[in-house]
């Protein structure tokens, strides 16, 4: 059985990944520069923003998760908008995005697992990043099968 690659069919330049890795990236810079001003982080649908985003969680390393989630979805916006001219291969896209995406998708598990069961406070815009980062990686698993499917 002969393992095909992503031909530019199937992998149409990946509108919906650019768009939720866009969305996801405006949420963490906003979750990364509203501690630095005076302003209180808005919630949309809790009241556990702030104390989600000011408990020992909320950096790792000294880094803030916030800019952590900032690089990741960059890096997943630079390599998407690599694959349309020919920069990357889509295979290489998909392997990269894959890596990126699953990594985030598990840290954000964890992070969810922190706010319900240790912190007890939701944070609604880190649930948007979550959703967002975990659509990504439905997007690129279903990316992923159609680079394994075998050739007709």
């Amino acid at each position: 059985m002969k393992v095909q690659t992503l031909s530019s069919e199937s992998t149409r330049h990946p509108w919906a990944i650019i768009a939720l890795a866009a969305f996801g990236l405006a949420v963490s810079v906003y979750l990364t520069v509203v501690p630095y001003t005076s302003a209180p982080i808005i919630c949309l649908a809790t009241s556990g923003c702030e104390s989600v985003n000011q408990s020992v969680y909320a950096e790792l390393a000294g880094i803030p998760i916030a800019l952590l989630g900032a690089g990741a979805y960059l890096a997943m916006l630079a390599v998407a908008f690599a694959e349309k001219p020919r920069l990357l291969s889509p295979n290489t896209v998909t392997t990269i995005l894959f890596g990126i995406s699953l990594s985030g998708t598990l840290y954000s598990a964890y992070l969810t697992y922190v706010e319900l069961f240790v912190l007890r406070a939701i944070c609604s815009w880190c649930v948007l990043s979550a959703l967002a980062m975990t659509a990504i990686f439905v997007l690129v698993l279903i990316r992923l099968r159609r680079s394994f499917l075998p050739q007709p």
